[in-house]
């Protein structure tokens, strides 16, 4: 669907850790007759979600399947290992694989990480969400490798983080499907990459009134006095002399001597 769109308001999901708050806030001054809808949904039912027409667009972690989807990549998380405050990883200020290869790594079945790019053994059992993983991790029963946004959620004091070397990283994207683009999507793109409300780019703006044009033909001078002119004409000032390219002055001769 493109052009006019079908619903009165923009409807945005977006998954746990992602913060819209500021694009929400630049949606809301530029378009104040369209009230966009926030939802938070689990990241492993995102894409779901915008196929059912649930949402017209999401903020979701890739990968995003692009056979149905169009997306956006927005930017890169940093992969955290979240522990109890008293494992021995806390002793350091960045954790590598192999100091997690005794320990539990958890994944939670609503978390898009890569399995199989996660150090450590896997649980026998994977907890349903990212909320339950963070029990697990406080109960001392393994530990959890997520994206830096979602330790930061589900923090609390018994627990810290650690970034994790190289670990699959998460990216978040603004995803839609592939045959339901709108003018408001349109316009969200815009707020998401830093487009000004007079940017050319994207949702075509109406053209500007032209401006009337200029009239470049010069004013005539205004003639010169006619004392300026004689002035011109004997080539100097009235009180010209011969210094300033004037007649000399006559002066009075004197009566010549006689010869004695």
């Amino acid at each position: 669907m493109t052009g006019s769109d079908a619903t009165p308001s923009f409807r945005l999901a977006y998954v746990p850790g992602v913060m819209p708050d500021k694009w929400v806030r630049i949606w809301n001054e530029r378009q104040p007759d369209v009230p966009l809808t926030l939802t938070q949904v689990p990241a492993a039912a995102a894409a779901e979600r915008l196929l059912g027409g649930d949402a017209d667009a999401g903020l979701v972690r890739t990968p995003v399947d692009r056979e149905v989807f169009s997306a956006i990549p927005l930017y890169t998380e940093q992969t955290v290992v979240v522990v109890p405050k008293d494992h021995l990883v806390t002793a350091v200020d960045e954790v590598a694989p192999e100091d997690l290869a005794d320990d539990i790594v958890l994944h939670p079945l609503d978390d898009v990480l890569d399995w199989h790019g996660l150090p450590g053994r896997p649980a026998l059992e994977r907890p349903a969400t990212t909320a339950d993983a963070i029990e697990l991790v406080a109960a001392g029963i393994g530990v959890l490798a997520v994206p830096l946004s979602l330790a930061r959620l589900h923090h609390r004091k018994d627990l810290t983080h650690r970034p994790l070397k190289d670990a699959p990283e998460s990216s978040v994207a603004l995803a839609w499907p592939e045959d339901a683009k709108t003018d408001r999507i349109e316009d969200f793109i815009g707020i998401v990459r830093g487009r000004t409300v007079n940017s050319t780019r994207g949702r075509q703006q109406p053209p500007a009134q032209e401006k009337p044009k200029r009239d470049d033909r010069r004013k005539p001078q205004p003639s010169r006095s006619a004392g300026a002119n004689r002035r011109g004409a004997s080539g100097g000032s009235a009180k010209g002399g011969a210094a300033k390219g004037g007649t000399p002055k006559s002066g009075k001769r004197g009566k010549p001597r006689r010869r004695s």
